[in-house]
């Protein structure tokens, strides 16, 4: 970098709303982008001070120096590549999860948070250092309780919390080990010392955004990532899988399970990542039960023994029996289970209590008694104002203080969310001040440190916003625990200085640079036995099962309601005047369907009305259920069994929900909406159900949720199909040429019906192409013995064997073609087809998806 870069630079002070439009060549640590109070991570000062000097071995220095290429362009360049990825990966933080609408995309930055080593080492020491003392304390609770004795903790924060867990006082964790997984939210001060804002124990975020974060943020800086020597992760959850398989009741043999709260929890996206990663099965509280004290996982085989649970579900919801009642999340006799010391849970539960913020003023006198030694890494002053000396010495001191609950979260207790007293007006002030002194236990005041501010780029400006790291400590067997290093930054929005994801923040990746070896750790085995890889077949839970069935359903749904509405509104336009028969036809199928509401003219009635009705109904969710509304439920269905996905495909289920709402609404803005846009729509719509059903059909493991998804789509295929033959003969639709055209055109079998037949109309051409013929993916005879084939092979029959199920799916092959041309007997056996479709449904259901079968019995037993 040239002096003439250096010295136009040097003394340039750039507020944090204007940000700095500059290409990365002169960006150095003279820039001072902080505002005014808050530590520059990017100078490694305070911002109001003056660099006098570059350090040219930085960590921001050596960053820069390897991107001094790239322009203000090449910058933004990477963010648009960076937000694609995000897309395309389908990452993602419910904010507002909602059914109905979209999800949003995790807001990532282009550039990562560096901790050289010597502040990483410092970091490191402080976090191992909690949590032995977390341990410690929480080892003393549940124990013997001395601490509570001798008045070292009030009572009031370990009984009076809804995080302490009276079932658990006694029991000894599985193991040995209450914390598995411990996080720490920390944040640099002005003076440059990181200081320990907040503690999670109970179920901590984090593991799985942040390995996407290093995934995303090395690729786009690949030489600066090799040449700054940034400590690799792998390793660190190595040795968590490991911890939490030996010290499990079983071993190293043990089933491990993650248990989410489902789709619709806001960091659905880290559950079902980190259970692909890390070789888990992701599970709900309805896939588990518990049988004479032991854990079991409803699997389509049966039930299975699972020893250890990584949770992700908060305490209180964990066990209906003994915790909350009403809680649809947790495992009736969990807790009992837990006891017995028959599962492993991580982390144990009861662990909640010490999150508190009341708690961090205490923990100094913890650590010299519980450990001998002062603590490396301190709190904010924090006071509970349970105890009048400190609410005293709180009071005064509001306006530059947070004011938090001392119970967040708590149904029991008058929780709010954490407000900044330079917040508030002197009224404002008053009125905290007497609910304090009103319910002093309740409220816990803390110092309110300005955060340290890193660079951030965005829109071809380089800005400051402030900072908070987590760092992640993992159990590491009997050895303790290790330190994951780097962690997730959370990133304040601009003119904020509150990191939270809910209120529009941002992550950045954390680079934890060494001096030593790069840790090369894998999450490979190195080596697995044939008997090791026979147990490894992946596990079909029961609620797994029902989704991909219904996953397979939905598809041919939308397929089918696709091509519907295509020949629909091409029948209402086409060159030749449809026959009233036709009409007829397209009037019934439309309803039976459900492409437009009841009561809805038909077609031969007012064309014009029906058409619109159609059309309005095809982008909505709110009126018919049709392609939109089929659409959506795909992505639903799809969503609860994300991790048996590929990238792929999720990315094209998302992308054609959101592009066909996206441009129906676009349509319906304009008033020239026309039924060529719609068509276009649907067409192209339609090339995106071809990649999904491709993915489904090439890209899936055919395991039996693989087998449960096909048998969904072909149940749907073979009720509509034999229902649109049956109607069609009902209403003679097919003794017309545009009737007979148009049937052929709904079983995509017009170009090979023409090629075999050329122009005939003859029945029996028809009813050999379209029930009869084996060869044809469309046919109701190829569909019928395909869905027997699937249903077959999942009761585990042998070959050219049948299953009871399997068999009260009709073979239209039965009839010869000739009898099949008695226009009454066709009718017979294609309403046969269509009722046996959703009765076989019916069976399916009582089947495969509740049970309460015994240990290694099959799912379907008596």
């Amino acid at each position: 970098m040239s002096d003439a870069h250096l010295n136009d630079f040097a003394n340039q002070r750039q507020s944090q709303s204007q940000g700095f439009d500059a290409p990365a060549a002169v960006i150095t640590p003279h820039n001072r982008l902080a505002a005014a109070g808050h530590f520059d991570e990017l100078t490694g000062s305070l911002s109001n001070l003056i660099a006098t000097h570059t350090d040219p071995v930085s960590a921001w220095s050596r960053f820069f120096k390897k991107i001094d290429h790239d322009s203000a362009a090449d910058l933004d360049q990477r963010c648009s590549n960076l937000a694609r990825q995000v897309r395309d990966n389908g990452i993602t933080y419910n904010v507002y999860a909602d059914e109905n609408g979209p999800q949003r995309p995790w807001s990532l930055d282009l550039f990562p948070l560096l901790l050289d080593a010597p502040t990483w080492a410092h970091i490191e020491a402080g976090v191992l250092q909690r949590v032995r003392l977390l341990e410690s304390v929480l080892a003393d609770v549940y124990g013997d309780q001395t601490l509570l004795t001798q008045g070292f903790l009030p009572p009031a924060l370990v009984h009076g919390h809804p995080g302490y867990l009276r079932a658990m006082h006694g029991v000894k964790p599985v193991g040995g080990r209450y914390l598995h997984i411990a996080a720490f939210d920390l944040a640099r001060g002005p003076d440059g010392k990181w200081w320990l804002e907040a503690q999670r124990t109970q179920a901590p975020s984090g593991l799985g955004y942040l390995l996407e974060n290093r995934l995303a943020i090395s690729a786009q800086f690949r030489l600066a990532f090799d040449r700054l020597r940034v400590q690799r992760l792998a390793g660190t959850y190595r040795a968590l899988m490991d911890s939490l398989r030996s010290m499990s009741p079983l071993g190293n043999e043990a089933h491990l399970a993650l248990l989410t709260p489902g789709p619709y929890n806001e960091t659905y996206f880290e559950h079902a990542y980190l259970a692909r990663y890390l070789g888990l099965t992701l599970v709900e509280g309805g896939d588990l039960l518990v049988r004479d004290e032991h854990l079991y996982l409803k699997t389509l085989k049966g039930l299975v023994p699972v020893h250890g649970l990584l949770k992700r579900v908060d305490d209180p919801y964990l066990d209906p029996l003994e915790l909350r009642a009403d809680s649809t999340l947790g495992v009736p006799g969990l807790l009992q289970a837990v006891r017995a010391g028959h599962v492993l849970v991580a982390n144990a539960p009861g662990t909640g209590f010490v999150e508190s913020p009341a708690l961090l003023g205490f923990l100094p006198a913890l650590a010299e008694k519980l450990l001998g030694e002062p603590l490396m890494l301190p709190a904010l002053a924090t006071w509970w104002c349970g105890e009048r000396s400190a609410m005293e010495e709180a009071l005064p001191n509001l306006a530059t203080s947070a004011i938090k609950p001392t119970y967040p979260g708590s149904d029991m207790h008058a929780s709010f969310d954490p407000v900044l007293g330079n917040r508030l007006d002197q009224h404002a002030l008053d009125e905290w001040a007497g609910r304090i002194v009103r319910q002093p236990d309740e409220h816990t005041v803390q110092v309110h440190a300005p955060l340290s501010q890193m660079p951030t780029w965005a829109n071809g400006q380089l800005s400051a916003r402030s900072v908070m790291l987590r760092v992640f400590a993992v159990s590491d067997g009997a050895q303790g625990w290790q330190v994951l290093p780097g962690g997730l930054a959370r990133v304040a929005s601009a003119g904020q200085d509150i990191t939270s994801m809910q209120r529009g923040g941002s992550s950045a990746d954390v680079w934890a640079l060494t001096h030593g070896e790069v840790d090369a750790t894998t999450l490979l085995a190195p080596h697995l036995s044939p008997e090791s890889l026979m147990q490894r077949k992946r596990l079909v839970t029961s609620r797994a099962a029902e989704n991909l069935y219904w996953l397979g359903r939905y598809t041919e749904r939308a397929e089918n309601a696709i091509r519907l509405a295509r020949l629909t509104l091409e029948s209402l336009h086409g060159e030749e005047v449809a026959s009233p028969s036709l009409l007829v036809w397209l009037g019934q199928m439309a309803q039976a369907n459900t492409l437009v509401l009841p009561g809805v003219p038909t077609p031969a009635q007012a064309s014009r009305v029906f058409e619109r009705s159609l059309i309005d109904s095809l982008g909505s969710t709110s009126a018919a259920t049709s392609v939109g509304y089929y659409l959506r439920a795909l992505k639903l269905a799809a969503s609860t069994v994300r991790e048996r996905l590929s990238q792929e495909h999720w990315r094209i289920i998302t992308r054609a929900e959101e592009e066909l709402f996206t441009r129906f609404a676009q349509a319906r803005a304009k008033p020239d909406f026309s039924n060529l846009q719609a068509l276009q729509i649907l067409k192209d719509t339609s090339d995106h159900m071809a990649a999904i059903t491709g993915a489904q059909t090439d890209r899936m493991t055919r395991d039996d949720g693989w087998r449960l998804l096909s048998i969904g789509r072909h149940i749907e295929r073979l009720g509509f199909l034999s229902g649109a033959l049956h109607r069609a003969l009902s209403c003679t639709s097919l003794e017309t040429d545009s009737g007979f055209d148009a049937m052929l055109d709904l079983f995509d079998n017009a170009i090979s019906f023409h090629a075999q037949f050329q122009q005939s109309h003859d029945l029996a051409a028809l009813v050999d192409q379209l029930v009869l013929d084996r060869d044809n993916p469309r046919s109701i005879a190829w569909v019928a013995h395909t869905l027997r084939g699937r249903l077959a092979k999942l009761a585990g029959c042998a070959p050219q064997e049948l299953s009871e199920l399997a068999l009260k799916v009709p073979n239209p092959n039965s009839y010869g073609l000739v009898q099949l041309c008695d226009t009454k007997l066709l009718a017979d056996v294609l309403s046969h087809c269509s009722q046996a479709a959703y009765q076989v449904s019916e069976d399916i259901s009582t089947t495969y998806f509740t049970h309460s079968g015994l240990v290694n019995t099959s799912v379907g037993a008596a």
